[in-house]
């Protein structure tokens, strides 16, 4: 997967500056031009739930530009110039950088006050909407815009990940009702079936790789 794919992502909700320190080697171990299979099934694991403990130490190495083991005020600054760019071209009200670091600190809590560890945002009870303030603007927004009475009493709130499979499930539901009555030839069902043997084992090795 190149850059400008993967700037597209998602249509485009994922920071840019972040998609371009994947392929800075921070976490590829190397520069590349092209992200593989893997790398991509890693992001996106982190990208959906960054709840999980691994998700967290992915996105904390994306946003400690220096690698000095800490997310200073300026790195917060960085990320969140690139999100106020994208309020301006989706024109939403913009939310102040201050107001937005001040926002992240209350989440974190860091025990210093002008940095974050990776440790500070382990504790955090809510790492997603940390990370999210600096990195997708579509899940900040609806973090912002959201319904704090939207779920029944008693009712448990859905995880990131069961949100991110409930719309996937959606999905796909909506494109085989959109492709019933269409007949495909057959000469190519053995050659996708192949195809789809290939990438699932590729996507079980990524994951069990991403969950040791």
């Amino acid at each position: 997967v190149s850059l400008e794919d993967m700037k597209k992502h998602a249509d485009g909700t994922v920071n840019p500056r972040a998609i371009e320190r994947l392929f800075q080697g921070t976490v590829t171990q190397k520069t590349t031009d092209i992200l593989t299979y893997s790398d991509f099934i890693r992001f996106l694991l982190a990208e959906e739930d960054k709840t999980h403990p691994t998700a967290i130490e992915y996105w904390f190495r994306v946003m400690d530009l220096d690698g000095d083991g800490y997310i200073s005020l300026y790195e917060l600054e960085y990320f969140y110039q690139a999100q106020l760019e994208k309020m301006r071209l989706l024109g939403v009200e913009e939310c102040s950088i201050l107001d937005c670091i001040c926002q992240a600190l209350d989440l974190v809590r860091p025990k210093d006050e002008i940095k974050i560890t990776l440790s500070d945002v382990k504790k955090c009870k809510q790492p997603s909407q940390f990370f999210n303030i600096f990195l997708n603007i579509q899940k900040f927004l609806d973090h912002e815009m959201r319904d704090p009475f939207s779920n029944k009493e008693g009712e448990t709130p859905m995880t990131d990940w069961e949100k991110y499979a409930a719309r996937e499930y959606d999905d796909l539901i909506a494109d085989e009702e959109y492709n019933k009555g269409y007949d495909y030839e057959d000469d190519f069902e053995e050659e996708e079936e192949e195809d789809k043997m290939i990438l699932g084992n590729l996507a079980k090795s990524a994951v069990e790789t991403y969950t040791k």
